[in-house]
């Protein structure tokens, strides 16, 4: 049989870690944030993110980034406000609701990270550490 690629074996990863956070989540009573909303909401930092900027770091389009960010505005996990640097434009900044379920998922992460930690060993989770950050130099045009 032949080995997985790299990228598949990091998607398998990902997804893990995604479903565990979205568990977490939906248990915490965020069972109105999908998988779609969630993945661009990752994507939201303290400073806030203009619309055509969040769908091109989320590779959606900016209409389906739209849609969005309007069921996260309606279900007050984001805010919507302008842009000190340009009236005509708004940033995305998440919202109190947001920031709750961001450490939620954070507290998550590093749970799985632990696991993770205990099953390869310290030195082994450290290079794989290292290499992912290295590929990302190459990989992530947002990094």
């Amino acid at each position: 049989m032949d080995r997985p690629h790299p990228a598949l074996l990091m998607f398998i990863g990902a997804r893990y870690v995604e479903q565990r956070v979205a568990e977490a989540v939906a248990a915490a009573g965020y069972d109105d944030l999908t998988p779609a909303m969630a993945r661009v909401a990752a994507r939201l930092g303290e400073d806030g993110i203009r619309l055509t900027a969040l769908a091109a770091q989320a590779r959606i389009t900016k209409q389906s980034a739209g849609v969005l960010v309007e069921q996260l505005e309606r279900a007050a996990y984001v805010v919507r406000v302008p842009d000190p640097g340009d009236a005509r434009a708004r940033l995305v900044l998440i919202a109190p609701r947001g920031r709750a379920v961001q450490r939620l998922a954070r507290e998550v992460e590093a749970a799985v990270e632990r696991e993770w930690t205990a099953h390869l060993g310290a030195e082994r989770m450290a290079a794989l550490r290292d290499a992912l950050e290295a590929l990302r130099e190459i990989t992530d045009p947002y990094a």
